[in-house]
């Protein structure tokens, strides 16, 4: 007997990062976690930036998420998200180079800093960094 898979396609402005059955997934919801298994009830829900853990057999893989928006229906789950990454095509290097911009903007409190839009920033370089280093 073979177990039940649903299909999952994270889409962004530029390009489609996912297209394959799954087992079981883990999406960052706005109020939390979602742990999503096949024939999960309808469901359209806003997504946070975060780490999706995605189970295909015994594997799981993690990708990068930006926010955006995640629809479950009939056995497929679609996510569109500003942008996403698969932790292996995460540039380390430019993560890096982005969390040390942020931390140094963060750190000067010029008057005119976004402090919010840095706050993301630094959160967005993190998250990458955490993805591909577990």
């Amino acid at each position: 007997m073979s177990e039940k898979k649903q299909r999952l396609e994270i889409v962004t402005p530029q390009r489609k990062v996912f297209s394959e059955d799954v087992k079981f997934l883990v999406a960052p919801g706005t109020e939390g976690e979602l742990g999503i298994l096949p024939e999960h009830a309808p469901l359209i829900t806003s997504l946070n930036i975060g780490i999706m853990r995605v189970q295909q057999d015994s594997d799981f893989i993690k990708v990068f998420i930006s926010g955006g928006f995640m629809e479950v229906r009939n056995s497929k789950v679609t996510i569109l998200a500003p942008s996403a990454e698969r932790a292996e095509e995460i540039d380390v290097a430019r993560a890096e180079r982005a969390k040390q911009r942020a931390e140094d903007r963060l750190a000067a409190k010029h008057a005119d800093l976004d402090v919010m839009r840095a706050e993301l920033a630094l959160k967005r370089a993190l998250l990458r960094l955490r993805a591909v280093n577990g």
